[in-house]
């Protein structure tokens, strides 16, 4: 017969419930040497029903108070017995969950959520010790091996591992949140670690920064890929590792946000005039190509190649002919309603900030294009499973754009895909507050790419493609693409905040966890949601491979390396040129 993982003495008897409403329990402590080394968080194990079941509670206020009683006895024969200050100490908790004995054939098992509440009276035990290890150890041994994601130990007790589920957290979307300096990145780089050695992984890391390089340096064991996206300096000779996003992938809407001007009174005509042409010119492509039966359901948002140059001939036809009336040439319907449209489109066109849309080398226009971008970026196995993006050169105001259309792309491929040959994807959008921000503080351009992603955090777990959000100022963050996130890595937050933020998404049961949070370690985080059975505590393991998060040693720095004159006259020539090769 199997060992029960609990066992209780009298000596890890803490005292008996008082009182019990939905998810708290109130403690009358009898045992107040117990409650000296007892902390918030600690695990108390309830008696539950039966002499099998434990209702196990959280700790999360631990209080004494003093009042006036006749103190106890010692001996007889005292002549006047005095009041005197008698302590009580109350412990209370918030219920987590229940640990049975045996469950059908099934020993030392436990569940979330109380499936009973405790009864008055009923002896409650603190959990420590071996009790405390067996229990740690119940939680990972739950799930399959195939299953498993081990993030660190348990800070409760390092001896047993913290592990997750994989499954459930990636595929109802999960956040990374921490101050900086708290070990977000290396977070992040333990996670990829971890995916890599799967045989087809399939994540694609949105690198704001340039941090995550050395996870695809071959020559120091690296497992990814890594792509840039072009920037003004590669325009001429692009390398093979430079992606290109090219005009005609942004729909109707992300075009006319960037070059619209919606308080302009002549706007509905110059988004009329721009539709026509750009769907007329997307069914001549279909013609030249032969797609006849793409041309019989395609829309003007259809990513299909067409003539930038021949789309500015068409506007200015349109803005410069005039009609003909009883008397002559009159004015024409179009003319002159178009004038800073064109002017505002080939400012854009002008700017090799945007080189990467409007300045693609020639084969980024070719029908089969699309194609070998997708596969690059959404092929899976032989050490291309974890593709890191890099989106550090792209300046800040045309972040939202690139962002926002590459992963409206890859989602609409893994839509349109038939069901049973889809492949799980997950984007990991690091610095997801400079891309993805509350929607009122969004302007037209960052609300285009904020709805692509808000339409992923909302259907995506469907169609296999999920969302891993990593951001320094939670706060930042839009709401929905949070709200809809169902597991939490919080790191170190000590703005408070940022702290509200992960509060309210938490269960009201649960809110007191967040007290910890500015008190955490580096590369210590809370856990929660629906790939662990017990909100907890960790130490993170330390990645094999760590980031470029180019944390500098200000002060020793200061007083032994000298600024480099050389490299600061060459970074005013990349600051002209755009480019770190300038």
């Amino acid at each position: 017969m199997t060992e029960a993982a609990l066992q209780f003495s009298d000596e890890h008897l803490l005292g008996r419930v008082a009182s019990v409403d939905t998810s708290r329990v109130a403690i009358d402590v009898t045992n107040s040497v117990l409650l000296t080394h007892i902390g918030i968080g600690q695990l108390i194990a309830i008696r539950g029903a039966t002499e099998r079941e434990y209702l196990i509670a959280m700790t999360e206020r631990v209080t004494r108070s003093l009042r006036d009683d006749f103190p106890e006895q010692e001996g007889e024969g005292e002549a006047e017995v005095l009041l005197a200050p008698v302590p009580t100490d109350l412990l209370q908790g918030v219920l987590i969950g229940t640990f049975r004995t045996i469950e059908g054939g099934k020993p030392n098992t436990f569940k979330r959520g109380a499936d009973s509440f405790p009864q008055i009276d009923r002896d409650c035990y603190v959990i420590e010790g071996v009790n405390l290890q067996r229990f740690m150890g119940i939680l990972g041994a739950g799930f399959s091996e195939d299953e498993r994601l081990k993030l660190g130990v348990f800070v409760a007790d390092r001896s047993a591992e913290a592990v997750a589920s994989g499954d459930k957290f990636f595929q109802r979307h999960a956040a990374i949140l921490g101050s900086t300096g708290s070990g977000k990145s290396w977070a992040v780089a333990l996670i990829l670690e971890r995916a890599a050695k799967l045989e087809f992984p399939n994540i694609i890391v949105f690198d704001m920064h340039g941090e995550y390089a050395p996870l695809a340096d071959e020559t120091a064991g690296g497992f990814a890929k890594r792509f840039r996206i072009a920037g003004p300096g590669d325009l001429e000779n692009p390398s093979s590792d430079v992606l290109f996003l090219p005009y005609w992938l942004l729909n109707r809407d992300e075009m006319l946000s960037m070059i619209l001007d919606r308080s302009d009174q002549n706007a509905p005509n110059q988004a009329s005039r721009f539709t026509l042409h750009v769907r007329n010119l997307k069914s001549r492509t279909l013609d030249d190509e032969s797609k006849e039966d793409v041309k019989k359901t395609f829309t003007v948002d259809s990513p299909i190649p067409y003539d930038m140059k021949k789309l500015v001939e068409l506007l200015t036809v349109d803005n410069t002919t005039k009609n003909t009336g009883k008397n002559g040439p009159v004015k024409g319907d179009w003319e002159d309603k178009l004038t800073r449209f064109i002017s505002r489109l080939e400012a854009k066109l002008g700017d090799r900030r945007y080189g990467f849309m409007f300045a693609p080398p020639d084969e980024a226009s070719k029908y089969g294009w699309l194609g070998s971008l997708v596969l690059r970026l959404l092929q899976a196995g032989d050490g291309a499973g974890i593709k890191i993006i890099d989106f550090s050169e792209v300046p800040a105001d045309v972040l939202p754009v690139v962002t926002g259309t590459l992963a409206r792309l890859l989602y609409d491929v893994q839509f349109w895909m038939d069901g049973k040959m889809r492949t799980p994807v997950t984007l990991l959008c690091d610095e997801a507050h400079l891309y993805l921000p509350v929607r009122d503080d969004a302007d037209a351009v960052q609300k285009q790419a904020l709805g692509s992603f808000e339409r992923i955090a909302k259907e995506g777990r469907k169609y296999g493609f999920s969302l891993l959000v990593v951001s320094q100022r939670p706060s930042d963050v839009s709401r929905t693409i949070l709200s809809q996130c169902n597991n939490f890595l919080a790191l170190r937050l000590t703005n408070e905040t940022d702290q509200g933020v992960i509060k309210r998404l938490m269960p009201d049961s649960l809110a007191g966890l967040t007290s910890v949070l500015p008190l955490l370690d580096t590369g210590e985080a809370l856990l929660l949601g629906d790939a662990v059975l017990l909100p907890t505590r960790i130490k993170l393991d330390i990645p094999k491979i760590t980031p470029d998060s180019a944390t500098r040693d200000f002060w020793r720095e200061w007083g032994s390396v000298p600024p480099n004159a050389a490299a600061i006259v060459a970074a005013v020539e990349n600051l002209r040129g755009q480019s770190r090769g300038a």
